[in-house]
């Protein structure tokens, strides 16, 4: 294996870990930590009504479980890394907005954003079909 081909891997499984590692934190515990999240997802969410909070913390939790999973078994890697770029990007914005620039800096979402996106850009068009 070349080091670009083990790079786009490494970087494959790293960002599906964190997203899975993510999911396993808030469904462990039970209700109690998904309530949690619920309300996490409320606040990084302030300029959005609060009744939404629920659905966006489900939805969250769905893309991340598939995003994992997905960059994990390498199926539809190009289209899977961009679109985790996407939720990232969104999660770092509206973090941003909620919490000021600091906190997306410092839990490195523009920067996982940032090598989704470069993963996404790496991979050959037919390795995605």
């Amino acid at each position: 294996m070349n080091r670009h081909r083990f790079a786009i891997l490494y970087l494959r499984i790293a960002l599906g870990a964190a997203f899975l590692s993510a999911v396993i934190s808030r469904l462990h515990a039970g209700s109690t930590s998904f309530a949690h999240f619920i309300q996490y997802t409320a606040q990084v969410n302030s300029f959005l009504p609060a009744t939404l909070a629920p659905v966006l913390a489900w939805a969250a939790t769905i893309a991340e479980t598939t995003f994992g999973i997905l960059l994990i078994a390498g199926l539809w890697p190009k289209y899977v890394a961009l679109g985790s770029a996407i939720l990232l990007a969104l999660f770092g914005t509206a973090m941003a907005i909620s919490f000021g620039i600091k906190e997306p800096l410092d839990y490195s979402v523009f920067s996982a954003s940032a090598g989704a996106l470069l993963l996404g850009f790496q991979i050959p068009e037919s390795q995605s079909a």
